[in-house]
C-alpha cells in the first residue's frame, strides 16, 4: 500500500470536522515548507571565536602577574 492510498483511505473514514482540521494543517505545512529550506540542506552555523572580546573585564588584582611568595612550609602567600 502506498502512502497516497493510505491517506485517501484514512480521509474517507474521517468526519467532516476532522477533514477541515487536516486541510488547515496541510496548508500550514505547505506554507512553512515552501518558505524555509528543508533541514537536510541547511548548513549549521559556525561559531565565531572572540565574539565577546572587550565586552567585559575580569576584576584582577594589580599584582596578578607578580610571582608568588613561597613560605617555608610550602604554603603560597602573597
Amino acid at each position: 500500500m502506498t502512502i497516497d492510498t493510505e491517506i485517501t483511505q484514512t480521509l474517507e473514514q474521517m468526519p467532516v470536522s476532522l477533514k477541515q482540521e487536516l486541510l488547515h494543517y496541510a496548508k500550514y505545512l505547505m506554507a512553512n515548507y515552501s518558505a524555509n529550506e528543508s533541514p537536510q540542506t541547511q548548513k549549521p552555523k559556525k561559531r565565531r571565536s572572540g565574539i565577546l572580546q572587550g565586552t567585559f573585564v575580569l576584576p584582577l588584582a594589580d599584582d596578578f602577574d607578580e610571582p608568588l611568595v613561597v613560605d617555608e612550609d610550602r604554603t603560597y602567600l602573597k
